[in-house]
């Protein structure tokens, strides 16, 4: 199944963490959803409940749902450790031979790469990581991604697009969270002119429009839903349909309180906010 701008996705970080496997699967379904992005801790949890690959790529069929991204690729810049260190350890704990075998395994579209240790390199620095990243993940068939996060060293759409356009690969662009974006105060003007094809995933969620203290804590426990707050989506929105993506729309809302309600109802309240906003 091939995803793109008409499809629907719903991402990892909606549901509670350890969410099962099955559990995603059937409320993202159920939801009307086309897709799913997985953690590797998603994937290693349907398989520590006994699943094989076969299981979950026929559950994954059988509910007509496709893999949007895995998330995250962490080790890809330079000057980084062979292994997270300290209280990340446990989120980390894999590298990119892992995520190929996961990607090959439930046949995802891409592969998100984000900073996660900052550093001293230059953007040609890590443009050319990046490049390396594509042609390996292009053996997989897979599309990459750079999510800018305010607080790295890829804090906007300017320093990923420098990355990823200098970078030069055919299966190589940005990843798009209207979080990070509005946090980041990133330029539409910009966005517009990417080339097409070059947005390659999109998050949407909801936040005050006022910055929280703390950007860290608020954007992994207090989003909120598509509509829900004060992020200007429909100028978003726009400037993404400017630049001629086939992305699929996916929503991503870390929220405690999301977290604490059936999947079921998480997946139906996710999937009825992200078709209002994205039919404007």
């Amino acid at each position: 199944m091939t995803l793109g701008a008409d499809d629907l996705v719903l991402c990892s970080g909606t549901f509670a963490f350890g969410t099962s496997f099955a559990d995603r699967v059937h409320a993202a379904s159920a939801a009307g959803f086309d897709g799913l992005s997985l953690w590797v801790q998603d994937y290693r949890g349907g398989r520590a409940d006994g699943l094989s690959d076969a299981d979950m790529r026929a559950m994954l069929d059988d509910h007509g749902l496709a893999v949007a991204e895995i998330d995250a690729a962490w080790w890809w810049l330079p000057g980084g450790p062979d292994t997270v260190p300290g209280e990340l350890a446990g989120a980390f704990a894999y590298g990119e031979a892992d995520v190929f075998a996961i990607a090959d395994a439930t046949g995802a579209r891409s592969l998100n790469a984000v900073d996660v240790f900052g550093g001293e390199w230059s953007v040609d620095q890590a443009a050319d990581h990046f490049a390396g990243l594509c042609d390996r993940a292009a053996e997989h068939g897979l599309l990459v991604h750079i999510e800018f996060l305010p607080w790295s060293r890829i804090p906007d759409l300017a320093t990923a697009w420098a990355i990823a356009n200098a970078a030069d690969r055919p299966n190589g662009g940005v990843l798009v969270d209207s979080w990070h974006w509005t946090r980041s105060e990133s330029d539409p003007d910009l966005l517009r002119t990417l080339p097409a094809g070059k947005v390659l995933g999109i998050q949407l969620n909801d936040g005050p429009a006022a910055a929280e203290p703390d950007l860290i804590d608020a954007t992994m426990h207090h989003r909120v839903l598509p509509g829900a707050g004060e992020f200007d989506l429909p100028g978003l929105i726009d400037a993404l349909r400017a630049t001629g993506t086939q992305a699929p729309w996916g929503v991503e809302v870390f929220s405690d309180d999301l977290h604490t309600r059936a999947a079921t109802d998480v997946a139906a309240l996710a999937a009825d906010a992200l078709r209002k906003v994205v039919a404007g």
